[in-house]
């Protein structure tokens, strides 16, 4: 096996996801574990290329270089305009950031991680990626995709959490409510998001729902 790995982003898989926002999965297609890395891009002026959010529940530093393109970042109370070849370092995670695309065709770069800490992957990549099986509701991919990053995080609350709500849209009604209630008692914080979840409607009805 070699060493070093060369791809480039017209090679990567480019899953729409929200608000015209297109996902290329760079750390999952090199199988990047040290820290995370993903592109973004939007093929119309006004299209997402970073979905407004802050990082304090995952602490992350961020760094955004816009590939190609020109991108009109909103950070905080600031604006700022981004040329093909802008870096934009965000140490603060609390700080709320989101940028469109001012161009056809604009392409960011994001990479980011917290300081200190081994890198951990974000459930939020699970769930994009299972996003093009959960929408043709071919079921049993998006199961198997959930039940993959669980082999590596078998802990992890949203997870189990978002492995439920494909579980309990592909008809494996007991599977899903297991799964729910572990994610709850590892994170009680869950079960408010499960009382409105459309996803879970399927066994709302079943005892013990949302959890025993």
């Amino acid at each position: 096996m070699s060493g070093y790995e060369v791809t480039r982003f017209g090679e990567l898989e480019a899953i729409p996801v929200a608000e015209g926002l297109v996902w290329h999965p760079v750390r999952r297609r090199l199988g990047i574990t040290a820290f995370g890395i993903n592109a973004y891009s939007a093929e119309e002026v006004g299209g997402h290329v970073v979905e407004r959010h802050t990082e304090e529940q995952l602490g992350h530093e961020e760094v955004y270089v816009v590939v190609s393109g020109r991108a009109r970042f909103v950070l905080g109370d600031d604006v700022v305009d981004a040329p093909s070849g802008t870096m934009i370092f965000l140490r603060d995670p609390a700080v709320q950031r989101e940028a469109t695309a001012e161009e056809p065709g604009t392409l960011v770069l994001a990479v980011g991680g917290k300081p200190g800490a081994p890198y951990e992957t974000s459930a939020w990549e699970t769930l994009f990626y299972a996003l093009p099986a959960v929408r043709e509701e071919r079921w049993d991919e998006a199961i198997t995709l959930h039940e993959e990053a669980l082999r590596e995080q078998p802990d992890h609350p949203r997870l189990l959490y978002n492995l439920a709500c494909v579980e309990s849209l592909g008809g494996r009604h007991d599977e899903a409510l297991l799964h729910l209630q572990q994610a709850i008692r590892l994170d009680r914080r869950l079960a408010d998001r499960a009382e409105n979840d459309a996803d879970l409607d399927a066994i709302r009805g079943l005892a013990g729902f949302p959890i025993p």
